[in-house]
């Protein structure tokens, strides 16, 4: 297996060019950014390549252990967890004032990457930290603060979301855990599963944030609370004792990421249950716990692209060193190296594009939010934030779908040899199948975009969208660049094919919701390929005006000659999306449950 390389050139261009990094560099407290963006990528490539990149196989081989409550992970993944602490890279985004870096969220877009392609096993730990600081920085009390935030920010504690119980997956209104006050805490009973790093021996301390209910709370959604229930109980300063009522009861054997536990949780198991501290309000846990998930869906559409760059990196490799049959056109006898035959040239650019269109797309949303927060104009951030809430679900819907399909395309370059485990690519393969189903399945995500993005504002937010894809559109089409001008219409019409499902879904919810929903998933795949052709077509103009000033520069050009391939083979998928969303949606509920066993019955008679 290859050494993962950061993208490193790319990654640059996407911030600078389209991302506008210097625009986010001018919010306030974040002047250093420009300074330190050259640095801190450097950095991370070096210590994704060095230290994470060498433990992915083996961690995979190796696994977990669980034995009587304690879990322990792969060889290495300790000691690789005190670097990554110790070198500050889970307080990149944390303000100073809690031993953070304080820097734009806009980072997290090329790191996160970095460590989920060289190690995916071992970024989903680290991942949570962030999320849970997050949370009690929303919500919790200035001593919950003070008391969780520094140590998580320093590595020495780590966080997990709890929400996931046996009877209530995905749907949240299920959740049965218990919260009892007592004496200025709360007693929690109750299990959850499927909980990243759950339980681990790589931090003394681990923060577990558990959705669960109060005596008196209503049913539904509404009626759910979010605490801190940590492993082991601490006092003000910071200082652990005894151990909390949280156990694990097993881990997962798992398809993929099995250097990561996914554990079973049982609370109250020992007594009165375990010791837990409200977070913000009562009956308002689902509103905090969704800042964590928000911020997990982004960092799983991200996860999904450094998976799937990872795959075709290998896949790359792979094709330049295999040598089979001559090249068609060549009139030598000699074998060639696979990257010369026509088919296997169409897979590597197929990935390429679609890695391309991914990672410019996550890194102007990643911009967005760092802009929704920070500018000091309300209706500047108040736009941004529409933005931001539009196309979270698409980044991470769409990111997840494609990679998946990326790292298919990566294991079928390498033919039988991707098949075995030796080459590595199965793992990638492996490992990617989790993303379009953990933090929201592709089908919740597609439900959160037309139903509370497109339905619920009638259409205000994603029409701003499609006029900006438009309007785009028409600089594309009178660029003095054959090349660039020629990615204008499909462009354009792809967009405006876009804007007609989303008319059709909007008529459709008027009359029955079930059938708005029918296509939301294909309305998901078809927002993603234009919003993603959109950010890569942008990448064509820049890199045209590059070359048109006099700078020859072979990324320049591959750039324009990706765009194009993307237009072709990818954004064409546009009209049978289209078609499938506005007449097929009927269709998908015209069985009732007994019609899908038909076939499987014995005619009378037969």
């Amino acid at each position: 297996m290859s050494t993962y390389r950061a993208p490193l050139r790319d990654m640059h261009f996407v911030l600078r060019e389209l991302a506008d990094v210097a625009a986010v560099a001018q919010l306030p407290g974040y002047d250093e950014t420009l300074d330190v963006l050259d640095p801190i990528l450097a950095q991370a490539g070096a210590f994704a390549s060095e230290v994470l990149d060498p433990l992915n196989q083996s961690g995979d081989r190796e696994g977990c252990t669980w034995h009587d409550g304690d879990v322990t992970m792969p060889h290495g993944f300790k000691a690789a967890y005190q670097q990554f602490a110790q070198a500050g890279w889970i307080g990149l985004p944390v303000g100073a004032a809690h031993g953070g870096q304080g820097l734009p969220q806009i980072l997290l877009g090329p790191t996160l990457e970095m460590w989920n392609a060289a190690n995916v096993g071992f970024a989903n730990g680290p991942l949570l930290n962030q999320g849970a600081i997050e949370a009690i920085e929303l919500a919790g009390s200035p001593e919950q603060k003070e008391r969780y935030i520094p140590k998580l920010v320093s590595g020495e504690w780590s966080g997990t979301m709890c929400l996931t119980e046996p009877q209530a997956g995905s749907d949240l209104a299920a959740v049965r855990t218990s919260a009892v006050p007592e004496n200025g805490h709360y007693r929690i009973r109750g299990q959850k599963i499927f909980i990243t790093f759950g339980e681990h021996d790589m931090t003394a301390n681990i923060v577990h944030l558990v959705l669960a209910r109060l005596p008196d709370a209503p049913e539904g959604t509404k009626g759910i609370s979010l605490f801190i229930v940590p492993k082991f109980l601490s006092g003000a300063d910071g200082k652990l004792g005894e151990r909390n009522d949280v156990r694990c009861a097993g881990i997962e054997h798992k398809l993929g990421i099995n250097a990561n536990p996914t554990c079973t949780l049982v609370y109250g198991e020992r007594g009165a249950g375990a010791v837990g501290y409200l977070v913000g309000e009562a009956h308002r846990g689902l509103e905090y716990m969704f800042v964590m998930m928000n911020a997990a869906r982004f960092s799983v559409g991200v996860q999904a692209l450094g998976i799937a760059d990872r795959a075709y990196q290998s896949a790359l490799e792979f094709a330049k060193e295999r040598v089979q049959f001559r090249d068609v056109a060549a009139r030598s006898p000699a074998p060639v190296p696979i990257v010369e035959h026509p088919d296997v040239r169409r897979m590597l650019m197929s990935m390429k594009a679609q890695i391309e269109a991914m990672r410019a797309l996550s890194y102007v949303v990643a911009a967005s939010l760092d802009l929704s927060q920070k500018h000091p104009d309300e209706a500047v951030r108040k736009e941004h934030r529409a933005f931001v809430d539009l196309l979270i679900p698409v980044v991470k819907g769409w990111c997840t779908e494609t990679a998946q399909d990326v790292c298919s395309t990566a294991l079928q370059v390498f033919g039988g040899m991707g098949y075995i485990e030796e080459t590595g690519i199965a793992q990638q393969y492996r490992d990617v199948r989790i993303t379009t189903i953990y933090e929201g399945t592709t089908g919740i995500q597609a439900l959160d975009l037309v139903g509370r993005k497109l339905v619920r504002d009638m259409g205000a937010s994603a029409t701003k969208v499609f006029k900006r894809i438009g309007a785009f559109a028409k600089e594309c089409a009178a660029c003095a660049d054959p090349r660039v001008a020629a990615l204008g219409a499909p462009l354009g019409e792809a967009t405006k094919a876009l804007g007609e499902a989303a008319q059709a879904i909007g008529m459709n919810a008027m009359g029955d919701l079930r059938t708005a929903f029918a296509c939301s998933v294909p309305f998901l795949r078809f927002f993603g390929i234009v919003a993603g052709g959109w950010q890569l077509f942008r990448s064509a103009k820049i890199a045209s005006e590059k070359l048109g000033a006099g700078e020859a520069d072979d990324f320049y050009t591959a750039k324009i000659a990706t765009a194009t391939f993307y237009a072709d083979h990818i954004l064409t998928q546009a009209e049978w999306l289209r078609r499938e969303i506005v007449s097929g949606s009927n269709d998908v509920m015209a069985l009732v449950p007994q019609h899908f066993d038909l076939d499987r019955k014995v005619a009378v008679g037969a």
